[in-house]
């Protein structure tokens, strides 16, 4: 009787999609390829909400889907940083340059756009502000502008706003009729638990 490593086919889905990321970085160093694609999906998974990040990890075969849960702490998400955040945790955490981030994280993301379902990518992004969007899509961030009253105000204010998008998102996703065995009582204070913890997170940040 033959008998195969139930790892084996784990172990090649990684291998692939590690593969297509190297290629779009322009590299065969593939432990460089490694680390910078845990840095991608790390910083990316904090920036989402428990159940976003969840939809998100459905794509990942099964090897990397390990990689990206770990060190996650639901409770502590989303993350609100802006580019410039984003860019230093990235370069830290991936060993490169901050000025190497835009061309890297633009990378890894064309290889994950083509890699997971169509649209699938786009879906995530939208959930993100537009100058961490631009980050992810290879765009340099613009210098930040002087810290004035204003400008902080300005700053709590989106933070709210996007906490209270993040928070109706959670609910409209609970409220959704999906075709599964749990009650609709369950989903929905599953969902308001959600929408809960993230207005919660927003206000002692």
């Amino acid at each position: 009787m033959t008998h195969h490593d139930p790892l084996t086919h784990a172990h090649q889905s990684a291998g692939e999609w590690l593969g297509t990321v190297a290629h779009h970085l322009g590299t065969e160093d593939r432990h460089f390829t490694f680390r910078v694609l845990r840095a991608w999906l790390h910083l990316v998974r904090d920036r989402l909400t428990v159940d976003a990040a969840a939809h998100f990890a459905a794509q990942l075969p099964e090897f990397l889907r390990g990689v990206y849960y770990d060190g996650w702490t639901p409770a502590k998400v989303p993350v609100r940083y802006d580019a410039a955040g984003f860019t230093n945790l990235f370069a830290d955490r991936a060993g490169i340059s901050p000025a190497d981030v835009p061309a890297v994280a633009s990378g890894v993301s064309s290889a994950m756009s083509a890699l997971c379902s169509p649209g699938q990518l786009d879906h995530v992004f939208a959930l993100m502000p537009a100058n961490l969007r631009g980050e992810l899509e290879g765009e340099t961030p613009a210098p930040p502008p002087r810290a004035t009253s204003e400008r902080l105000r300005i700053n709590a204010l989106e933070d709210r706003v996007q906490a209270l998008t993040e928070a109706v998102g959670a609910l409209a996703r609970g409220l959704e009729q999906l075709p599964d065995s749990e009650p609709a009582a369950d989903r929905t204070a599953k969902a308001a638990q959600e929408a809960h913890r993230i207005l919660m997170t927003d206000a002692v940040q």
